[in-house]
């Protein structure tokens, strides 16, 4: 495995400044999300304020990717790719954004969701969200960084779901995907202890059925649940600081 890049100051403030804007990205795009409205027009609002900011969407044409945000419905565990799919009432969304600002990446997703929507959605995405934020309070100096994956599933069975083992968060900042991986199903006290200075995504997704996915053949990007039951995903960038964590993006 390559070696983790430990960020000095300056990287860091970099890494924050594009962090708080992918965060800013997500808060601004929120009020679009609306029944009958096109994905593609959300990937283009983003698009447009990531630019308006000097920035640039990380996600497009990465690998040949064609949108400049990822957008994920119902059962589209990630990578799913803005269309012409109209959002219909009781959706739920995951809206995935990276952005590139002086050279420096952020990286963060979290769920919408649109009109009314179902009680087993909400226990899921609510769920997700906590995963994250015990995955984030394993981040201190010293933790195994499998810890943040053995918390996660931990809590994840507690509550009848599954963990996504096949994606992983990752090391960011100076390029867009870093060592470390950072699973979110891990042994306990697993991997490298964690330093000051790294900075990495935590992004659990979570199955409300079976963690197994499949990749489209078709566009070679959407990965949806094996068993079209749905799925949900939070993620943050964190920084590793001398005696605990910082979350990256918060607006």
């Amino acid at each position: 495995m390559s070696k983790i890049i430990i960020k000095n100051e300056e990287q860091i403030a970099g890494i924050r400044a594009s962090s708080k804007l992918a965060a800013k990205t997500l808060e601004y795009i929120r009020p679009f999300v609306q029944p009958g409205v096109k994905t593609e027009v959300l990937d283009a609002k983003i698009e447009e304020f990531i630019r308006s900011h000097n920035a640039i969407p990380a996600t497009l044409n990465y690998s040949g990717f064609p949108k400049s945000c990822c957008i994920s419905l119902n059962e589209v565990v990630c990578h799913g790719i803005p269309s012409s799919r109209e959002l219909k009432d009781g959706d739920i969304l995951n809206i995935d954004v990276t952005t590139i600002l002086n050279g420096y990446f952020g990286d963060t997703s979290k769920m919408y969701t649109v009109g009314k929507v179902n009680n087993a959605a909400t226990k899921l995405i609510k769920a997700t969200e906590r995963a994250l934020e015990i995955g984030i309070e394993q981040v201190r100096p010293d933790n195994h960084l499998g810890n943040i994956g053995f918390e996660i599933d931990k809590y994840i069975r507690t509550k009848g779901y599954s963990v996504v083992y096949e994606y992983c968060g990752h090391g960011v900042g100076i390029q867009f995907h870093e060592p470390p991986q950072i699973e979110h199903s891990a042994p306990q006290n697993s991997g490298p202890k964690l330093f000051p200075g790294m900075i990495f995504t935590i992004e659990p997704m979570i199955n409300q059925g079976v963690p197994h996915v499949i990749t489209s053949k078709i566009d070679g990007w959407t990965v949806t649940t094996k068993d079209k039951k749905l799925s949900a995903q939070f993620e943050h960038t964190v920084l590793v600081t001398e005696d605990g964590y910082e979350i990256l993006t918060q607006v």
